[in-house]
């Protein structure tokens, strides 16, 4: 009985990664919804048909954020951190003593679950550039202005 056990976990360990990561990037999303900044959801982005293209081209999904350069650096924070609230269902239920511990199927699902719910390097490079990024969009979006004001002068020369 335990060989099936360990059979069943490793499927599940692959379901709960998967399931985790889109739900990490949807934790993102939420966030960004929430703060009023629009973003784009993409699933499987820059994949190729090529042999292996599904396992070997990271990542699922991407959560891409379109600041203006008025927000507040902090609701980039958040969106960047929000995947870490991921942990709380898998240690309130481990902690309450609801689910077994000594299931390798459920451990194996903790596991993968909790495993996205870890903020990427990209995630914590947000936490820790966002005003950068902000500038950079406000510094873009001031420079697109002025070109376009001036680009309309000139044409009505």
């Amino acid at each position: 009985m335990i060989e099936t056990d360990l059979l069943v976990a490793a499927p599940a360990l692959a379901v709960a990664v998967v399931g985790g990561l889109i739900a990490h990037e949807l934790a993102h999303a939420q966030v960004l919804r929430l703060f009023g900044i629009d973003h784009t959801i993409s699933y499987f982005p820059r994949r190729t048909d090529a042999e292996g293209g599904l396992l070997s081209s990271p990542p699922l999904a991407v959560v891409q954020p379109h600041p203006t350069g008025r927000e507040s650096p902090h609701a980039l924070r958040a969106a960047a951190l929000a995947p870490l609230l991921l942990a709380v269902p898998v240690f309130v239920t481990g902690l309450s003593g609801t689910v077994p511990a000594d299931s390798p199927i459920l451990l194996a699902i903790a596991v993968g679950w909790l495993a996205c719910a870890i903020p990427s390097p990209q995630d914590f490079s947000v936490v820790f550039y966002a005003h950068r990024v902000l500038e950079r969009h406000s510094l873009e979006s001031s420079a697109d202005a002025t070109t376009n004001a001036t680009a309309s002068g000139s044409r009505a020369d």
